[in-house]
């Protein structure tokens, strides 16, 4: 007698030994991870594409074969029946995207950020709540071996308790990355404090162990707005277009795009929960491309002076003068991949999160918080830079991703993954 596999109510096997079926929504330069995903795997494949532009759905067959499906919208991916998805689309589609993936019954990867504003990002931790689907962020620099080493180095207690953070981040490419395309529009980033900050917020976060409850910011479009020539490059990839030694100095740039209303400068003030102190500042228009962050203890400090196997981490914990190396160098570890070997790992544990729910180092909470506290910042840079309370989270919320997104009423899921 032939035994029927059994199925999850989307009528899906539950064999987590089965090939993963993967979906993408938003075929664009990020998307490549879904491919790398499956390749590195070997036990997924993608076989629904959802872009609504001519290039990305051509873009499809050619990376991810001549089978995969392509449609308009998140219909295709329920159609082929997957069991997991990639959101890799401009940030403001997020929010609409994975609910309806989310309550679906489709565990989803959303690339960071998580939305563009506090409510889009509450609703899509609410989809999975509620749903029982399972919620994946992209924050990939919590796999980056420097800041892994900063954090090993603060639980170690190399430098005390932690009171203060600061990042600064250089984006040397931000004429051509963020100026050329959707990311220069509020409408679909809300500001690249929140687009790009994500990840340092987010980062400043996991090193002080706290989230931030107040924050201001003050910032500007003081280059940027004054290129006046313009180019519509829907359907394009920033690769397509990013040129080092071209597009330099900043006032050469040509090409942006029609509209440009995000800031290219921008600084922000943050306190924690835990009484910590943080700043980040971001600015579009240097010439080296990397991110510092300084941590400050009440027995010494670490800095990274770069962020790959060329760079270390500094500490200083005696007094002195100026001293250029610190008491210890670390060396910054090389991983193969990309990111720093960041986006293997992340890709990994998001394959295994969708297979067994074992624990992450990402966390939904994490990127909620990193939004709420970025949107706010946006808020204050575009009033009188005053500081703003950070919305909190609903605690049932919390209290289900922190727990590894498990609740009674779905142990016929847990049942089934253990």
């Amino acid at each position: 007698m032939i035994t029927q596999p059994e199925t999850d109510r989307r009528g899906l096997s539950t064999d987590r030994h089965a090939t993963l079926r993967l979906g993408v929504v938003g075929n664009g330069n990020r998307a490549i991870i879904a491919k790398r995903a499956a390749d590195d795997d070997g036990d997924a494949v993608v076989v629904a594409v959802a872009d609504p532009h001519p290039r990305a759905q051509d873009r499809a067959f050619e990376r991810f074969g001549p089978e995969v499906r392509v449609g308009d919208d998140v219909s295709v991916l329920l159609d082929a029946g997957i069991d997991a998805a990639f959101v890799t689309s401009p940030d403001d589609l997020h929010a609409d995207q994975a609910e309806r993936l989310l309550r679906a019954g489709v565990d989803v990867f959303v690339d960071k950020p998580l939305a563009t504003t506090v409510a889009d990002a509450d609703r899509i931790l609410r989809a999975a709540y509620e749903s029982g689907s399972r919620l994946y962020v992209g924050h990939n620099m919590r796999h980056m071996p420097v800041i892994r080493l900063m954090r090993d180095l603060v639980e170690e207690g190399r430098i005390g308790e932690v009171k203060a953070v600061w990042c600064r981040y250089f984006v040397g490419d931000g004429g051509d990355r963020f100026f050329k395309d959707w990311h220069a529009e509020r409408a679909h980033v809300n500001s690249l404090l929140l687009q790009k900050g994500a990840h340092d917020i987010d980062v400043i976060h996991w090193l002080a162990g706290a989230y931030s409850t107040r924050v201001s910011a003050m910032g500007g479009l003081t280059v940027y707005g004054e290129v006046t020539d313009r180019t519509d490059r829907s359907g394009q990839m920033v690769g397509e277009w990013l040129d080092r030694e071209k597009n330099w100095p900043p006032l050469a740039q040509t090409g942006l795009n029609p509209v440009v209303d995000v800031e290219d400068i921008s600084m922000m003030t943050m306190r924690l929960d835990n009484g910590v102190f943080a700043t980040y500042s971001e600015c579009h228009y240097t010439p080296d491309y990397w991110r510092n962050y300084t941590v400050i203890g009440t027995e010494g400090r670490i800095e990274n002076f770069g962020l790959g196997p060329e760079g270390v981490v500094r500490l200083w914990n005696r007094r002195s003068e100026y001293a250029e190396h610190g008491d210890v160098e670390f060396p910054i570890p090389d991983v193969e991949g990309g990111h720093h070997g960041a986006d293997p790992r992340l890709l990994r544990e998001f394959l295994e999160f969708v297979r067994t729910g074992a624990p992450t180092e990402t966390s939904p909470v994490a990127a909620r918080e990193a939004v709420a506290a970025g949107a706010t910042a946006a808020e204050s840079m575009r009033a009188d830079g005053g500081a703003l309370p950070v919305p909190p989270l609903d605690p049932a919320l919390r209290a289900y991703f922190e727990a590894g997104q498990r609740r009674a009423d779905h142990a016929d899921r847990s049942a089934r993954d253990a």
